[in-house]
């Protein structure tokens, strides 16, 4: 339990749990429980998303669905993305790289990444609306935080650090195959769960086949991430975490709208 609310304390503003007096085993192993962070953080923008739509057209609501993703983030996520997209446009070598992703000004090519990021994820949200049944607009709400943070634990266990210290290297270092495979388990239990509420409603939604074809893009993602940053920076940071968060639930939802528009569901 102790391990839940601090993973909850490091990937929302929910002030769960303390960092006082937690060793870097306590606060590493966290990375287990972000996918139920992922699934509370989806039944929270899925209850949002059907009370606003009572009153709201779909564009407004999902304008806001996106806002309370920012909020109930705290923007870290965009942060890491912003700094690490800053880091690459420097090209400069690994060490300044590394000092650019630290500075706390954000540069134009992190400011375009904020704003394509956001606006990508609008135009496939109102995509999805149109193109897939609702409860399959729904449903990519809810598993979408779910499988972003598993990417971000799948990161976690291949990647070096890039820095001695920091969080990072406190997370790398305490996911293993134990903290892998406990956080695959949570994926594939959660999202058979929303399988069967779903087929309980008499309808075919996209969940088994978001299971079945979005795990392994996203996994090849994480790998040419890690790849990538290995490459770039000599390692990975908690900024490069949050930018493989945020990009993975951009990729979530392409591969959603994908299917919607090429296949009956």
């Amino acid at each position: 339990m102790k391990k839940l609310l601090l993973a909850f304390h490091f990937l929302t503003i929910i002030p769960f749990g303390k960092t006082d007096n937690m060793s870097e085993e306590d606060i590493g192993g966290t990375s287990v429980f972000f996918p139920i962070v992922g699934a509370v953080q989806g039944i929270f923008f899925v209850i949002s998303s059907v009370l606003l739509l009572k009153v709201l057209p779909a564009e407004v609501v999902n304008v806001l669905v996106i806002l309370l993703m920012i909020i109930i983030n705290g923007g870290l996520h965009l942060d890491g993305l912003a700094d690490t997209f800053d880091a690459i446009a420097s090209r400069k070598d690994k060490e300044k790289k590394l000092a650019v992703m630290k500075d706390s000004a954000v540069g134009p090519f992190g400011v375009m990444a904020i704003l394509f990021s956001i606006f990508l994820k609008y135009l496939l949200l109102n995509a999805l609306f149109s193109n897939s049944l609702l409860i399959t607009y729904y449903s990519s709400l809810f598993l979408m935080p779910l499988f972003s943070r598993w990417a971000m634990a799948a990161a976690l266990f291949h990647a070096k650090p890039a820095r001695r210290d920091g969080l990072g290297r406190i997370f790398i270092a305490h996911t293993g195959v134990k903290e892998l495979l406990t956080a695959a388990g949570f994926v594939l239990f959660i999202s058979l769960v929303a399988i069967f509420a779903v087929r309980q409603s008499f309808q075919l939604s996209a969940v088994s086949y978001q299971l079945l074809f979005v795990l392994p893009v996203l996994y090849v993602f994480v790998l040419t991430s890690v790849w990538f940053c290995g490459k770039t920076f000599g390692g990975m940071t908690g900024d490069t975490f949050g930018a493989v968060s945020e990009l993975s639930e951009i990729l979530f939802l392409m591969t959603a709208v994908i299917w919607s528009r090429n296949f009956t569901l």
